[in-house]
């Protein structure tokens, strides 16, 4: 392959998300001569950003004082606060767990946050590459000293196609990795370096969303709902958000806990099937769908945090997984572990040669810090779910909460969502409605609104492991559940009526959930990073 050209940093830091930004944001606050350089695979800051969302600023406030000054754009301050039981008609106002108050937040675009972010980081120094997917970690004895960014027209079997660019290397002293939920370089490192031996497996959530635009006169500034219960069984972890930002804008969406064991459900119909409840048809009437996304996010919380450093570089924001599930906020944790890193970099550049190739000041400080301390008053509410289904685990997070205080002298376990999901002939199948196409959609029409695009020469970036499994395994005993959890239409079984199934695989369709490299029964399915600039690009108000 052709030689490549290469840029030294002093650190590089792998997504413009909230962490890496935060990282930029500090470091060059502490050490302003440092060079300091964030890559990004969307095809702007913000592009692949997705989540509901409700900002705690307690990390940005450490970061950005006067930040209220110059607010990112829609931001909203919180105003109404509701959670609710649904059943199929009525819907059941409950007191609001004090983890979910938001008194003091705001409703936000993340999207538009990260832009924000990303300009402030811009006008300290920071470089930024959009559109620069980092595809592979450049290690040498052991050691982190970058990644490759920026390859194209690599073939499946890992030749230079008509339109190869090799890329460039991108070295750094430290490299901090804030790829978000399941990245994909993150894997490789967890695996080489195991990050992950003795701590409890990751577990996810599958959040989708819907951008909409109502009448004026249905629309309150700062309106927080949240609802649990219908349409979800009470196996089947989740809940839903109603914020309202902005200009007469909804957002409004539905997470699933992606440890449900009916392999006959769909994520992307239920949440279709929620707008049909009567207190949420009232809302959207006669409003208009204007964006579309969806996301995995971490939910394994403070038991299943990996080890953080290794030589060369560190885990930082949902890639290790900071998320807050009772509180349903994770964009503050993340900032902060984002901070702390690089709080530990810049007195390694302080160092200069001496320093350690090992960040261990920013695990320690982790452990110091109110991160640590929230996530592990809640680390048993999420699993309690898991154990004992919605009313138990309903009661264990009220026990939790109000008597134990987040102090109870045990730690739940968690499981692997995969391995919950059951055979397809014992499950009782779920006949969801036709979509009307005013308030609930297809697929493909809310891909669209996703403004995703691959380029259609570039290979691949959804791979079967061992393409023979697919027929014994997801077909005969799962029944394609591939074709369901995707909210994407990717995954789509073909010639079952000619007695032959084959799976298909649409990968330009892909929003880069992740959820197909997560929930796949036996973990047959590797999702690996595409071609830069590639995927979804979210409006803002997403």
């Amino acid at each position: 392959m052709s030689e490549r050209e290469s840029m030294e940093f002093d650190v590089l830091i792998v997504g413009a998300g909230p962490s890496g930004l935060a990282a930029a944001i500090r470091l060059k606050q502490l050490s302003p001569e440092a060079t300091v350089c964030v890559v990004e695979k969307g095809s702007e800051v913000g592009a692949h950003i997705l989540s509901g969302a409700v900002l705690e600023p307690r990390a940005l406030d450490e970061l950005i004082p006067d930040w209220r000054e110059d607010p990112p754009e829609l931001a909203t301050p919180a105003s109404e606060d509701a959670f609710l039981f649904l059943t199929e008609s009525k819907a059941y106002k409950l007191p609001t767990p004090p983890q979910m108050h938001n008194h003091g937040n705001y409703v936000v675009s993340l999207g538009n946050v990260c832009r924000w972010l990303g300009a402030k980081a811009e006008a300290l120094g920071v470089e930024i590459y959009p559109g620069f997917a980092a595809s592979e970690t450049i290690i040498e004895d052991g050691v982190v000293k970058g990644v490759v960014a920026g390859v194209m027209g690599i073939t499946r079997e890992g030749e230079e196609g008509p339109n190869y660019q090799p890329g460039m290397e991108l070295r750094a002293r430290y490299t901090l990795f804030g790829e978000g939920c399941r990245g994909s370089l993150t894997k490789k490192l967890e695996a080489l370096y195991g990050l992950r031996e003795g701590v409890q497996p990751q577990t996810y959530g599958l959040g989708i969303k819907e951008l909409w635009e109502i009448p004026k006169e249905r629309h309150v500034p700062g309106k927080i709902w949240h609802t649990t219960g219908w349409p979800l069984t009470t196996d089947t972890y989740g809940g839903t958000w109603i914020y309202m930002l902005g200009e007469n804008l909804v957002s409004i969406g539905m997470v699933v806990g992606l440890d449900y064991p009916n392999t006959w459900l769909s994520p992307f119909d239920e949440m279709q099937r929620f707008k049909t409840h009567p207190e949420i048809r009232k809302i959207l009437e006669g409003g208009k769908r204007i964006a579309y996304g969806a996301r995995a996010l971490n939910e394994g919380g403070f038991q299943s945090i990996p080890k953080l450093v290794f030589p060369g570089g560190a885990l930082i924001g949902d890639t290790a997984g900071f998320l807050n599930v009772p509180k349903i906020k994770g964009t503050h944790t993340s900032m902060k572990s984002g901070m702390l890193a690089a709080e530990a970099a810049a007195k390694a550049l302080e160092a200069g040669e001496a320093a350690a190739p090992v960040l261990e000041g920013y695990p320690e400080a982790l452990r110091q810090s109110w991160v640590w301390e929230e996530l592990q008053g809640v680390r048993n509410i999420r699993p309690g779910f898991a154990k004992w289904g919605f009313y138990g685990g309903m009661i264990n997070a009220a026990l939790e909460t109000y008597v134990f205080r987040g102090k109870a002298p045990w730690t739940l376990a968690h499981h692997a969502d995969h391995s919950a999901t059951k055979p397809a002939d014992p499950a009782k199948k779920i006949a969801y409605p036709k979509p009307d196409g005013k308030l609930t959609f297809d697929r493909l029409s809310s891909v669209f609104l996703s403004n995703t695009n691959h380029e259609e020469d570039q290979p691949a970036h959804l791979k079967l492991r061992d393409p023979s499994q697919w027929k014994p395994v997801n077909w005969d005993v799962y029944r394609a559940p591939e074709s369901r959890y995707c909210p994407a239409g990717v995954y789509e079984a073909v010639g079952v009526e000619e007695g032959e199934p084959r799976l298909v695989i649409n990968a330009q369709n892909c929003v880069h959930c992740k959820t197909c490299d997560i929930k796949d029964p036996r973990q047959n399915i590797d999702w690996c990073t595409p071609e830069g600039g590639g995927g979804p690009n979210y409006i803002g108000g997403m």
